[in-house]
């Protein structure tokens, strides 16, 4: 299995900056983060028009922690600049630790 090392964040603004949704990129995922840094500009020509204020930056991803990220968490100032970073909660979705098994031996 191939790790990855950059994740790309689009995100669209409003000419106010008051109104940012993410935007869709072709690939978001990268082997490297010079890959990432290199298909940035044209990921972003890609979503023009989309928004009125286009920002994106790529995000470096632990290999330690690569299937343990559960949030992007971002926020585009009134500058224009994004600040964004990949967050894991250790909220557990699931958990039934107190089960009990079955014994199958002692069923007749």
């Amino acid at each position: 299995m191939e790790h990855i090392a950059a994740l790309l964040l689009i995100v669209g603004c409003s000419n106010s900056m008051t109104e940012c949704r993410e935007l869709p990129a072709r690939v978001s995922v990268f082997e490297t983060a010079e890959a990432c840094t290199a298909e940035r500009p044209f990921a972003m020509g890609d979503v023009r028009g989309q928004a009125q204020h286009v920002v994106a930056r790529c995000l470096a991803v632990d290999p330690a922690l690569e299937d343990d990220y559960d949030q992007i968490v971002w926020n585009v100032r009134p500058d224009g600049s994004l600040d964004a970073s990949l967050q894991v909660s250790n909220v557990m979705v699931a958990s039934n630790l107190m089960r009990p098994e079955k014994d199958y031996v002692s069923q007749q």
